[in-house]
């Protein structure tokens, strides 16, 4: 995160029950309200809400909605307390659910999908960056990786208990998923630090330069939303319509992603920790090639077990190892405006990539190629990751 906050006047909850409340969080604003979707989109095209492109184009509107949400935090918590937007922010998310349970239109979905998007980028922004300036930092590793944790363990949840859900009507488990919502919301009051600041941080010393170097990292980092972007939008609906496999099949390697990205963070750390961070950041980035792209060739069960898995672990340890490589880049005093470059281009670009998928999708009908799609992308990003990487070694600087 990007954003510094400041703990001021009455003393914060303790550590874990900051921790918690981060990964409250983080598992409702993008564990289920970004990628809750996903498994749902079957279901919604089965009951004849929307057509299978429809269902795209709301996945890609709630990315929208995610770059705004993201563009607008900080900003906003100079005008309104940051733990009142954070709090502000779950509620619209537990309501957002609760109105996708009536049926009336696209227009209706449409509007409060870019609802969900913009209050689970609010959420991305403020609160891990307020859970952490609120623990010793003796302890923040530990913390972030708890609070983090929580965007695996809601696609996780969302892919076992979706299909479950749905048997009881899409009414019904878009209610549930609000409910749970409401819940998260509870547990997570009481643990967020009773005040914070967010300071602008502008200043010549905290702008990194313009080096080659770092202008292709932003770009490496920016083109993963458009390699991530098919897998998170339209890989259940191929497993569960496209192979023919049904709902609960394809909830279940949902769940498989799910577990990779809980817990492929962590072991990526361990690998950059011997090689480096530019090493491990460009070879993760074939790895995630590989995996994205192997279904388009042989949709068999390992290989969409490995796909799942290996989608999830290296899609979600690039944000790791991504801000690990700009902290290798630039001084400290320095690594929060890059890492800020790095997320806004991500975000946009993820976007894009999710209505390009829709596009694609809807003239072609081609799930394969929309997953071929996006391991050239991963192979684009992984290219501008070692070029970057080529020029440190080389010498290359502005």
């Amino acid at each position: 995160m990007s954003v510094e906050i400041e703990a001021r006047g009455v003393p914060g909850p303790r550590p874990r029950h900051a921790a918690i409340a981060g990964l409250s969080a983080l598992l409702l604003g993008i564990g289920l309200l970004r990628f809750g979707f996903t498994p749902l989109i079957p279901a919604l095209v089965q009951a004849g809400w929307f057509t299978a492109a429809q269902a795209g184009y709301l996945g890609a509107t709630n990315l929208a909605g995610y770059v705004v949400g993201a563009a607008i935090a900080r900003r906003a918590a100079h005008h309104i307390p940051a733990m009142t937007l954070v709090k502000a922010a779950m509620i619209l998310a537990a309501a957002s659910f609760a109105g996708c349970a009536a049926p009336l239109g696209f227009g209706w979905y449409f509007g409060w999908r870019l609802l969900s998007g913009i209050v689970g980028g609010v959420l991305m922004i403020l609160a891990p960056t307020a859970v952490l300036a609120a623990t010793p930092v003796i302890r923040r590793g530990r913390v972030a990786g708890i609070v983090f944790t929580g965007v695996g363990a809601g696609i996780a949840v969302s892919g076992t208990a979706i299909p479950w859900l749905v048997r009881a009507g899409l009414p019904t488990a878009w209610l549930t998923l609000a409910i749970i919502g409401v819940a998260l919301t509870i547990v997570a009051w009481s643990g967020w630090p009773h005040h914070a600041h967010i300071p602008d941080g502008r200043g010549p010393a905290a702008r990194p330069p313009l080096s080659p170097m770092v202008i292709r990292l932003v770009i490496s980092y920016g083109v993963i939303g458009l390699a991530f972007a098919p897998h998170t939008v339209y890989w259940t609906d191929f497993i569960a319509r496209g192979l023919g496999l049904g709902l609960d099949v394809g909830g279940f390697y949902w769940l498989v992603l799910g577990l990779g990205a809980a817990c492929g963070p962590m072991l990526t750390g361990f690998v950059a920790e011997r090689l480096g961070f530019a090493r491990t950041y460009t070879l993760i980035l074939v790895a995630l090639a590989i995996c994205i792209g192997a279904p388009a060739l042989w949709p068999s069960l390992p290989v969409l077990l490995l796909s799942s898995f290996g989608t999830g672990a290296f899609g979600l340890a690039t944000t790791s190892l991504g801000s690990g490589r700009a902290g290798e880049l630039v001084p400290i005093e320095q690594h929060r405006q890059l890492w800020g470059w790095m997320t806004i281009a991500y975000a946009i670009v993820y976007a894009s990539g999710g209505y390009i998928s829709a596009f694609i999708f809807a003239q072609t009908g081609s799930y394969s190629l929309l997953f071929a799609f996006g391991a050239v992308m991963a192979l684009v990003s992984a290219l501008f990751a070692w070029w970057s990487a080529r020029s440190e070694h080389i010498g290359f600087s502005t």
